[in-house]
C-alpha cells in the first residue's frame, strides 16, 4: 500500500479542514526529542570540562552528530519504510536513551554523543515519513508549518533549558544538593543528565499515541552494497525530477546556509557590534523568532501549489546578508534578524512540502527523507568547512558574511532561471 496519496499530480487547497488524528501528538513526541538533544549537547559541553578534557573536543560532538545523518542515510530510509514509523521512533527514542545513560555511567561524552546521533539519524526518516503519510498533500504546507516551528523551538527552548542545567543557579540550589547526594562519587551534571532523561521518556510516551498511518511497502532486503546501489538509484531519480530536484537544491542550500549563520551570527556579533559572547549567542532567538513567524505565515497561507513561487525569498534572503554584515545599530541588527528568519521561514516550508510530495510519489516516505537528510546534512558540513577555511584565511567576518549572502543569491537566481526555462518548454511542447 503506498499510502492515500501516492497520485503523481499536486491537488488542489482544500480549506482549513482538520488536520488528521495524531498529528499533534507527533508534533509533541517529536518537541520534547529535540528539545531533549538540543539540552543535551549544552549539558555534554558542559562535561567535557567537568571531567578535564579539553574544550577542542566541543566541536566533534556537533560533528560526530551529523556525520551519522550522512553516513547511515543510505540505510535509515530503508528502516524507516521496512516497519512503522511510530514503532522506529520509539527505538530511536530508546537508542538516545542508551546513549545518554552511557553518559551518566562514565563512556567519554563524544562516544556517547554518537550514540544518540544515530538514534537521532534513524528518528528523522521515521517522524517526516509518518507526516508524509499521515497528511495529504493539500495540507502538507500547513503540516510543515507547524512541524518547523516546533523544531525551532525545541532547539530555541532546548539551548536555553540546557544553559538553565549548567547555571550556577541550578547546580547549587538545594533539590540539586539533594539529588546529588543519592550519588556523591556522580559527576556534578549527573542530575541535569537524569532530567533530560525525563524527557526524552516523555517524549517515548507520547509516541504511544501517534497513530499507525497504515502505509507499508514492499519487503526489501539490507544487504550493504544493494542498500547503497538503491540509495545512489534513489538520488538520481530524485535530484533528475523537475520538481524534486528544485525543491531538494532549495532546501539543502537552506539548511547548510542556516549552520553556518549559526556560527556566523556570534563572530560578527562579538566583532562589528562588540558584545560579549553570552549576548551575542541572545541574538540567535531573534534568528528563531523570525523563523516561527514566517514558517506559521507559510503554514497558513502558502499551498502546496504556490510552493515555487517562494523562490524568491531565497534571493532576498542571501541578499539581507551582507545587509546585516554591514549593520553596527543593535536594535537595527534585532529587527534584521527576525526579517531575515522570517525569508527563511516563508523559503523553506513550502519547498519542504513540496520535496516531501514528490520524494513520496517517486520513491517512498522513508527512502525520500533519507535523501533529503544524507544532502542536507552534507551541505552543512560543506558550508561549515568553506566558513571554518575562510575565517582559517584571516577573512573578516562581514566580507565573509557578503560572500557568502552572494553566493545563495546568485544560487537561487540559477534555480529560478532553470526552472522558468524547463516551463517555457514545456509550455511549448504542450501547445505544439
Amino acid at each position: 500500500m503506498r499510502g492515500r496519496h501516492a497520485e503523481d499530480m499536486l491537488l488542489p487547497e482544500q480549506g482549513r479542514a482538520a488536520l488528521p488524528r495524531g498529528f499533534h501528538l507527533l508534533i509533541a513526541t517529536q518537541f520534547f526529542s529535540s528539545l531533549a538533544d538540543n539540552a543535551l549537547l549544552i549539558v555534554t559541553i558542559a562535561l567535557l570540562d567537568e571531567r578535564g578534557l579539553p574544550l577542542w573536543w566541543a566541536p566533534l560532538l556537533k560533528l560526530g552528530f551529523t556525520l551519522s545523518y550522512v553516513l547511515l542515510a543510505p540505510f535509515v530510509g530503508a528502516l524507516a519504510d521496512a516497519v512503522p514509523k511510530r514503532r522506529l521512533m520509539a527505538w530511536m527514542n530508546a537508542t538516545k536513551i542508551v546513549g545518554l545513560i552511557a553518559l551518566m555511567a562514565g563512556l567519554h561524552p563524544v562516544a556517547a554523543f554518537v550514540i544518540v546521533g544515530l538514534g537521532a539519524a534513524g528518528y528523522a526518516p521515521a517522524k517526516y515519513g509518518l507526516l508524509t503519510e499521515l497528511v495529504g498533500p493539500e495540507q502538507l504546507v500547513r503540516a510543515n508549518g507547524w512541524l518547523e516551528v516546533s523544531v525551532v523551538c525545541a532547539a530555541l527552548l532546548g539551548a536555553m533549558v540546557g544553559g538553565l542545567l549548567v547555571s550556577s543557579w541550578w547546580l547549587e540550589s538545594g533539590l540539586h544538593q539533594q539529588l546529588l547526594a543519592m550519588a556523591p562519587e556522580a559527576d556534578r551534571y549527573l542530575p541535569s543528565l537524569a532530567l533530560l532523561l525525563l524527557v526524552y521518556a516523555m517524549a517515548s510516551g507520547l509516541n504511544l499515541g501517534v497513530p499507525d498511518s497504515g502505509a507499508r511497502y514492499p519487503a526489501c532486503g539490507f544487504h550493504p552494497g544493494a542498500l547503497l546501489r538503491d540509495f545512489s538509484a534513489d538520488q538520481r531519480r530524485l535530484w533528475r525530477d523537475a520538481d524534486g530536484g528544485l525543491s531538494l537544491a532549495v532546501t539543502t542550500i537552506f539548511w547548510g546556509l542556516g549552520a553556518t549563520l549559526q556560527f556566523a551570527v556570534l563572530r560578527w556579533a562579538e566583532d562589528i557590534l562588540r558584545l560579549p559572547l553570552n549576548q551575542a549567542a541572545y541574538l540567535q532567538a531573534a534568528v528563531a523568532v523570525g523563523v516561527v513567524l514566517g514558517a506559521s505565515a507559510a503554514g497558513r497561507w502558502v499551498p502546496l501549489t504556490a510552493a515555487k513561487r517562494m523562490l524568491v525569498f531565497g534571493v532576498v534572503l542571501g541578499l539581507l546578508m551582507p545587509v546585516l554584515a554591514l549593520t553596527a545599530n543593535l536594535m537595527l541588527a534585532i529587527g534584521l534578524l527576525v526579517l531575515t528568519g522570517a525569508v527563511g521561514g516563508l523559503l523553506v516550508v513550502p519547498l519542504n512540502a513540496l520535496l516531501q510530495h514528490r520524494g513520496f510519489v517517486l520513491l517512498s516516505a522513508g527512502r525520500s527523507i533519507a535523501v533529503q537528510g544524507f544532502n542536507e546534512n552534507a551541505s552543512v558540513l560543506a558550508m561549515l568547512a568553506g566558513y571554518a577555511l575562510l575565517l582559517w584565511g584571516g577573512l573578516p567576518i562581514a566580507p565573509l558574511m557578503a560572500v557568502f549572502g552572494a553566493g545563495i543569491a546568485s544560487g537561487i537566481l540559477l534555480l529560478i532561471w532553470r526552472e522558468q526555462r524547463r516551463a517555457a518548454r514545456a509550455a511549448t511542447l504542450s501547445g505544439c
